[in-house]
């Protein structure tokens, strides 16, 4: 057997969008943008001015590619929807090069879910930066440049430790599709011994989170006192700011749909181990932060690009269909609340009040 994982059958020959499944996915772009879009956070842009160079040691890769244009807002803010935009170029294309009608109404499907408007509500977070490097990484898989996506992947635990259990396994999934199981391990090595180091790190250097309060301090935006104050603290300390348990229990509903649902379109086999695996990574987040539906929304996504790989050249059949669809129909009752008081844009033009007018006169 040359790799883990089954391979995908036969080539088919790469068909055009129709027109109609095309205007959805245009529809669909444009309903996540309106129901997410803002102007990146501050706390996002405190993060971004996070540099290596400052004698930080976790997160500065962004921060250090920014730090010769100074710390306007207008920096942090256009970069961030560079960074976007790449991304929405990779969703694009990943949809019209789609050799089936299942993978495109895949995408289709996550944009119209929470998770569309949560990734423009997420601008300026680096997990964007993460999954946009793993679109890089798979190019290079794809040809034939294993030690280039190896290479890719390692910068991206300097970009967010975070990349170890969302990425990184993605990444090892569509790996054991490719090449044998030591070469796999051997590709993923790098990545996982440098993102080792970085964790095993402090998280800055003395003195580095004081020195870029000062920096901040005379930036043309409020920065977040308490993005910085992460730097500063071990993760025991962490842990007492929040309920693991409670940020579990929120995720817990998520997991079972997608790690059963991958389950019943795959068959529960010993090779389904290894997406499940990639699909339900997010989840150990829980530990790591408080960000419960930032881990719900890379949680489900991380579902979308395992089902997206898996696929290949297969067609759905139509009880995979209906599966899908009904698991659809679930994810959009999970609710996402945004960051910093923000909310999804209703798709009405005005909020509808209950009752009768005389009734609201009453009251």
């Amino acid at each position: 057997m040359a790799t883990l994982l089954e391979r995908a059958p036969a080539p088919v020959a790469k068909t055009t969008p129709r027109r109609s499944v095309t205007a959805l996915f245009a529809i669909a772009v444009l309903v996540a943008g309106y129901t997410g879009f803002r102007l990146p956070g501050e706390w996002a842009a405190t993060l971004q001015a996070v540099s290596l160079t400052d004698g930080f040691h976790r997160r500065f890769l962004v921060g250090t590619f920014l730090k010769p244009f100074g710390h306007d807002y207008a920096v942090f803010a256009v970069a961030s929807f560079v960074v976007l935009g790449a991304v929405l170029a990779v969703v694009t294309l990943a949809f019209f090069n789609s050799r089936t009608e299942s993978r495109r109404w895949l995408i289709i499907g996550w944009l119209l879910l929470p998770t569309g408007g949560y990734l423009f509500h997420e601008v300026g977070y680096f997990d964007q930066v993460l999954y946009l490097l793993l679109s890089g990484a798979l190019w290079a898989v794809h040809r034939n440049r294993p030690v280039l996506a190896s290479a890719v992947m390692a910068l991206s635990v300097t970009v967010h430790e975070i990349a170890l259990l969302t990425v990184l396994p993605l990444f090892g999934f569509a790996l054991l599709r490719k090449v044998p199981f030591r070469r796999a391990c051997a590709l993923l090595a790098p990545a996982a011994l440098l993102g080792a180091v970085i964790l095993a790190l402090p998280p800055a250097g003395t003195g580095a989170v004081e020195g870029l309060r000062r920096e901040l301090s005379t930036a043309d935006f409020g920065y977040r006192v308490d993005a910085l104050n992460l730097f500063g603290r071990t993760q025991a300390e962490s842990w007492q700011l929040y309920s693991i348990t409670n940020v579990l229990l929120y995720l817990s509903p998520i997991l079972l749909v997608v790690a059963g649902g991958f389950l019943y379109l795959h068959r529960p086999t010993p090779a389904a181990a290894v997406p499940v695996a990639a699909i339900t990574a997010p989840a150990l987040l829980a530990f790591g932060g408080w960000d419960d539906a930032r881990w719900g929304f890379l949680l489900v996504t991380n579902f979308f690009v395992v089902l997206w790989l898996w696929l290949g050249r297969r067609e759905l059949k139509l009880p995979q269909v209906a599966a899908l669809a009904g698991l659809f129909l679930i994810l959009t009752h999970v609710p996402m609340p945004y960051f910093d008081g923000y909310g999804p844009r209703w798709l009405t033009l005005v909020t509808p009040v209950e009752g009768f007018p005389q009734d609201r006169k009453a009251h």
